[in-house]
């Protein structure tokens, strides 16, 4: 079973776990071509005005999902009821004929992988292109399939910097990173990213980088969907 997590996307309909920042942008990418993709998971923080995962704002997101061409399967939670929300767009998108979810996931362990528990409960598969590849690897092929994506939080505690904020990924920054001895993929938590731009898109997404916010070990740049004329 664990051997079929890289490849269960292959000639099935996905829905895909989307954070927007370059993991899970890059695994759907791969369930793209490896099959077709219904749509799109997005869990809110309980407001329902940001993503949970990366603090996204909704007009980022549906810029995103707009650029790429899929719908997007959304619910507002809190951390005590994420699984079940999560869970019923699972189910909500199996009655969309989904097969599989797929997420971005590099490191998850084989045994107790919360994803693989609550998409056996779905009746689903689960399908993780970008597992336990080399992390250099998986942002080198992002970078170099020419997806744009910006840097928007820092950890001050592991390594990173308020100047690496609003950094666009490249080869010679993911070897700068490396020489400070950080994550190429930010995997400990290092960073994130939003994606703004690649090949699965048909636009890029304008955005405005606004005045940065600090909380606890972490910095933050948010962003703002440009409106142009």
């Amino acid at each position: 079973m664990y051997d079929q997590w890289k490849n269960n996307a292959t000639n099935s309909r996905s829905v895909v776990s989307f954070s927007g920042g370059k993991d899970s942008t890059l695994a759907l990418y791969h369930a793209m071509q490896a099959g077709t993709v219904i749509g799109l998971i997005v869990m809110l923080e309980e407001q329902g005005q940001r993503s949970r995962s990366h603090a996204m704002p909704l007009d980022i997101i549906h810029a995103q999902a707009n650029a790429i061409g899929l719908p997007v399967f959304m619910a507002s939670s809190s951390w005590a009821d994420y699984e079940t929300k999560f869970i019923a767009l699972l189910e909500q998108a199996k009655q969309q004929n989904a097969e599989v979810l797929v997420t971005g996931d590099l490191d998850m362990p084989e045994h107790g992988c919360w994803h693989d528990r609550i998409t056996q409960q779905v009746g689903l598969k689960l399908g993780m292109p970008l597992w336990l590849r080399p992390h250099r690897e998986v942002v080198e092929e992002f970078i170099n399939l020419g997806f744009q994506s910006v840097i928007v939080t820092v950890n001050l505690k592991l390594g990173m910097k308020i100047e690496d904020l609003g950094k666009t990924l490249t080869l010679e920054y993911i070897q700068e990173l490396e020489n400070r001895g950080i994550d190429p993929c930010g995997e400990s938590g290092e960073f994130h990213t939003t994606v703004i731009d690649g090949p699965i898109f048909n636009k890029a997404i304008p955005v405005r980088r606004c005045d940065i916010v600090y909380h606890e070990e972490y910095a933050f740049l948010p962003l703002e969907l440009d409106q142009i004329d």
